[in-house]
């Protein structure tokens, strides 16, 4: 037999990998750790998460080896180091203050080749511990091959975000329809096809949601349906893209936005959070200004029934939070009416968002014990609120919208009592490298905002809170050097 040594020759032309990426069995296996100390005790923890026989070995202990010990986890040997520890061992860590003795372990293991790992000295290792990410039986592991164990964690907290904590019982749920899937459809084709349909859609997000009852009632269904019945089940995903910095939305607003096949989206949702979106799903622009509709409202809400019947996956995008003025009722509404299957993203409405980053704190022991949201415009585009329970003391007033009938809401508000020189604040293009602070008061506000050739999306906030901007404001960009702050 000959052997094709070509695509080998072809590797001298790049780098080779410093370490192959393994997965150790150690489960009731005898391993054992040099060292007692607080490095041996975080060793120890992830070897027992393997379900390791752990031994320590150390003529003193801290606590929390001493803990460990004290639950009968591990066995502790309190006594120096022996060639002879190394004896039916399945691997060893070496996790001393000692640079002679972690020596020592090392060479003593490379010789009867026994895997080792000496802590921070991967020229010392056969084996080097990864950055992990946990969503058993699901393991993710990361490393940077000793060069920045920093690095391999800030990798390994960006996949945490990513990865859905539930994503395991996913794996739990495969594994327990494997056998029946594998008899069901002999072809490997067909039976690759079926898992990709469960894992990647309607059962996936049941088993996400906690609904994993549900999820198995549904695989049992789809098991029965054939392997030319799959349908085309198309969803709507209402997710709200927070008031525009991308870094603020959840980990499942992600998560679907990377699934969609197809973005229907808001003027309010930022360009940032629009990047993050699937690359090759088309975009929908449903962007409604005042008086200026893209879409009405109607046509949105049978867009998104009309794009679901045919089997995509919608990700209804919408800024701040969809049910905060964002008239994700009215469109959820209707696709129950319809049957249409949804899911609903909370998302951080502008309220919060605006005022965090404008360091104004919504409530306050001292200025304000309650809180507010209105909008600034009602559906035939009027202002017309309740002015008087508006007009409390000691009451933070949020508004949406307000930007065209700020001086009508200043008036209002002073006509029912609230002084002329209570703070007001309006944020513009808040969390984003855009974002401008005006403050004034309820009489000077219009007449700041008027000035500055403010846009829309903006934010007002009227109380006593607004004093604290000033002391608390600590976002910064390029264009907050010119925010005003006039009293």
């Amino acid at each position: 037999m000959s052997i094709n040594l070509q695509p080998f020759r072809k590797l001298q032309l790049v780098a080779y990998m410093d370490y192959l990426p393994v997965f150790l069995k150690i489960k009731n296996r005898p391993c054992l750790i040099v060292g007692g100390g607080e490095i041996a005790a975080r060793k120890a923890e992830l070897l027992l998460r393997a379900g390791a026989d752990l031994t320590v070995v150390a003529p003193e202990i801290g606590a929390d080896v001493a803990g460990l010990k004290k639950t009968g986890v591990i066995s502790h040997e309190q006594r120096e180091f022996s060639p002879q520890d190394l004896q039916a061992q399945t691997l060893v860590v070496a996790a001393t203050d000692d640079p002679a003795l972690n020596q020592q372990v090392s060479d003593l293991a490379r010789k009867i080749a026994l895997p080792v790992n000496v802590v921070d000295q991967p020229n010392l290792c056969s084996f080097i511990m990864p950055s992990i990410v946990d969503r058993s039986p699901v393991i993710v592991a990361v490393s940077t091959g000793g060069a920045s164990p920093v690095l391999a964690r800030l990798m390994r907290a960006r996949l945490e975000t990513l990865i859905p904590a539930s994503f395991g019982q996913l794996a739990l749920l495969a594994r327990e329809f494997r056998d029946q899937v594998k008899k069901r459809f002999k072809e490997s084709g067909r039976r690759r096809r079926f898992w990709e349909h469960v894992l990647d859609g309607p059962i996936a997000e049941m088993t996400f949601a906690g609904r994993t009852d549900a999820a198995r009632r549904e695989l049992r269904h789809e098991l029965g349906a054939g392997p030319d019945s799959f349908p085309l089940t198309g969803e709507v995903y209402l997710v709200g893209a927070g008031p525009g910095d991308p870094d603020l939305l959840t980990s499942r607003a992600l998560r679907l936005m990377q699934r969609a096949d197809v973005v229907v989206h808001d003027r309010l949702v930022s360009e940032a959070v629009l990047r993050l979106a699937r690359k090759d799903a088309p975009r929908i622009y449903a962007g409604k200004e005042r008086s200026r509709h893209m879409l009405p409202q109607e046509s949105i809400n049978q867009l998104l029934v009309r794009l679901a019947r045919e089997g995509k996956r919608v990700l209804r995008l919408k800024g701040g939070d969809p049910f905060i003025f964002g008239r994700g009722g009215e469109e959820i509404d209707t696709l129950a009416a319809e049957g249409i299957p949804f899911q609903i993203v909370p998302g951080i409405t502008a309220a919060s968002g605006c005022a965090a980053y404008a360091g104004i704190p919504l409530t306050h022991r001292d200025y304000a014990q309650s809180c507010v949201f209105v909008t600034g415009h009602l559906k035939d585009g009027s202002t017309d609120l309740d002015w008087d329970a508006l007009a409390k003391p000691q009451q933070t007033i949020v508004i949406y919208m307000g930007l065209i009938g700020l001086p009508v809401i200043c008036q209002q508000l002073i006509k029912r009592g609230l002084p002329e020189d209570l703070p007001a604040a309006l944020v513009e293009r808040g969390t984003t490298p855009n974002q401008r602070i005006f403050t004034g008061t309820l009489t000077s506000l219009p007449e700041i905002v008027d000035s500055a050739n403010v846009r829309a999306p903006t934010l007002t906030i009227i109380g006593e809170v607004v004093k604290l901007h000033g002391k608390l404001q600590w976002f910064e960009s390029h264009a907050a050097a010119a925010s005003k702050n006039i009293a």
